[in-house]
């Protein structure tokens, strides 16, 4: 639902979000309203300290605060749970309840400053206990003052106070000069917007060196995350329990329809023995891709054994010998793909180890077994975006050597490209899927789906909750609106109309399941052939169970969606495509644990 609006703007967070903030300070509260309570229960009447009379009205007055603090919770936290995303009507009280709350604030704050002056000037002669019982009190209001200050600021939105409508009566003229208007304060809120989102990162990543490079990966980031989700009304807690939502929709349509059309043979070889072929190469090779991201990725493939095979031969300079450009000055990149590879040292023709924006390391070197010559550029595990590649391949053409990297491309170059490229995707990879018009899509069905439902936000995030760590059967959902008309859902959520809804192509698409009938960006498709492996066996494992792979040849049109799953970022790291790859040269392959979200869905596309 829209963000709640308080103190005059509209924040990144709605009525229905505080249930399990508030429920937490409710049991905090509690705790020390209680032990409060016990303190001055035991000690009542003998309070003969030299500050005795002001402890016992200290504590007289905070019982009664903190009384009034439990009931105004309990009251939050009720009202926070009723209606539905959809539905806020039940939680209509809840501003007034965030004001009485912030009040509330003032006298806290007065008292833990008395506190304080009491523990420093008029504790003398008291019991430890006493005293410890009010400093425990005021550095507890400290702390709660500060998570308050810091909530604050994670709840802030740039564009709470851009909330103007156009009217629905006005002239057309009128209408028209709004419409010019509107744009420009459209624009205007996107950059706000923009610069708050780029703050945050410089100051969640304000290790990285901040020259040119980084603050225009910053800036680029920034601009991502702050557009994307701009014309909707979404708060960043529905948009979790939307993709909570889809993924247990995914699952139930993966458990009920027909497996799609798998091609036993590549697109462009009617040769049944081309995937056994391919799937040797793959394995070959990614051993080389994966050695590219240095020792970091070396010693966690091999925790027991890493640190030891690399600290012998780290320190030793090669500078000399080979074309290093940097980056490496103990030499334990160079190491660990030596170690990784099995190649010599005379096998290598150049290595650059520069980790910069726009500039990732990569390798050139000889194959003897296969008579190749290898280029292993490494992947994006530095700050960039995805419109740094481009960046990346001048860098790396500069630097008058031959690579390739491919991404996404056009349904044209992707079949062209078949013909020397064989792409390997390992179950619910995001990135082969990550075009903008997939990302669109997803926004719109997390938009249609958080509309729907008729359960509480909070049920949908616990069973969400729940459901990715334990598994079990995916929620029915039964929802509000089955009969209601589709065109209903064009408009935006309770329907309150705002600058950025009304230009929101997300919610006029909402009245179809189709796609956008004039889509501003073409479709997007993985590169070549595209071999894709997933997990054959039961849906949920333990971790100590077998897990077993499969690899068949798939379309470029099963890619069209980002498939929901714990397992979206996890499966495009190198060391797990390198271990499916390598189990399935096993007859009974067994892994302990390959990954801490091994416990998720991996389909057949």
């Amino acid at each position: 639902m829209p963000g709640m609006v308080v103190f005059g703007r509209r924040w990144r967070i709605a009525s229905d979000d505080l249930v399990f903030p508030g429920a937490f300070e409710l049991f905090i509260r509690a705790a020390w309203w209680i032990v409060t309570l016990v303190l001055y229960t035991n000690h009542k009447g003998r309070f003969d300290c030299q500050g005795g009379a002001y402890l016992h009205n200290y504590l007289v007055v905070l019982l009664v605060l903190l009384a009034v603090i439990i009931l105004t919770l309990c009251a939050i936290v009720y009202i926070s749970a009723q209606g539905t995303i959809m539905n806020p009507g039940p939680r209509r009280s809840m501003p007034a309840l965030v004001y009485l709350r912030a009040l509330l604030y003032f006298p806290e704050f007065i008292w833990a400053c008395l506190g304080a002056v009491w523990v420093s000037d008029n504790s003398t002669g008291c019991k430890p206990a006493e005293v410890g019982a009010v400093i425990g009190a005021v550095v507890s209001s400290w702390i709660i003052l500060l998570s308050m200050v810091v909530g604050v600021l994670v709840v802030f939105d740039p564009l709470g106070s851009q909330r103007p409508g156009v009217l629905p009566d006005a002239p057309l003229g009128v209408r028209d000069l709004e419409s010019s208007e509107s744009s420009q304060l459209f624009y205007t809120a996107h950059t706000v917007a923009s610069r708050v989102w780029e703050s945050r990162l410089r100051l969640l990543c304000c290790c990285l060196p901040q020259d040119d490079n980084h603050r225009a990966a910053f800036s680029s980031i920034a601009q991502l995350v702050s557009g994307f989700f701009l014309d909707t009304d979404l708060v960043p807690s529905d948009i979790a329990a939307g993709l909570a939502l889809l993924h247990q929709e995914q699952d139930k349509m993966e458990h009920c329809r027909d497996p799609d059309e798998v091609l036993s043979h590549s697109p462009s070889s009617p040769i049944r023995e081309d995937l056994e072929v391919e799937l040797e190469k793959a394995i070959h090779f990614m051993q080389f891709a994966a050695a590219a991201y240095g020792w970091p990725l070396y010693v966690y493939s091999n925790p027991l054994t890493g640190f030891c095979k690399l600290s012998g031969d780290c320190c030793r300079s090669r500078q000399a010998e080979y074309d290093l450009v940097g980056g490496d000055t103990l030499g334990c990149h160079f190491t660990s793909i030596l170690q990784s590879t099995g190649l010599q040292y005379r096998d290598f023709i150049h290595i650059s180890f520069h980790n910069q924006i726009y500039e990732i390391p990569f390798y050139v070197a000889l194959d003897h077994k296969r008579e190749a010559v290898l280029v292993a550029v490494r992947g994006t595990l530095s700050l960039k975006v995805s419109s740094g590649i481009s960046s990346t391949l001048i860098m790396i053409r500069e630097s008058k050597r031959v690579s390739c990297l491919l991404s996404l491309l056009s349904k044209a170059l992707a079949d062209y490209s078949k013909q020397f490229v064989v792409s390997v995707v390992l179950g619910k990879d995001l990135v082969p899927r990550l075009s903008i018009p997939n990302m669109e899509d997803l926004k719109r069905r997390l938009l249609k789906m958080v509309s729907n439902c008729s359960k509480p936000k909070y049920k949908i995030l616990m069973h969400g909750c729940w459901y990715e760590l334990f598994g079990g059967t995916p929620d029915d959902f039964p929802t509000e609106l089955e009969n209601r008309r589709e065109e209903a859902l064009s408009q935006p959520l309770l329907g309150e109309e705002s600058l950025l809804v009304q230009r929101s192509n997300t919610y006029q698409s909402l009245s179809s399941d189709d796609s956008p009938s004039h889509p501003t960006h073409l479709p997007l498709y993985p590169p070549g052939r595209i071999l894709h492996i997933t997990e054959d066996g039961p849906a949920r494992r333990h971790c100590f169970s077998q897990v077993r792979y499969r690899a068949e040849w798939s379309s470029e049109t099963s890619f069209r969606n980002v498939l929901i799953s714990p397992r979206m970022i996890a499966d495009h790291m190198p060391d797990v495509v390198l271990h499916a790859l390598r189990s399935l040269t096993r007859e009974q392959p067994f892994a302990v644990c390959p990954s801490s979200m091994s416990n998720s869905h991996l389909n057949v596309i």
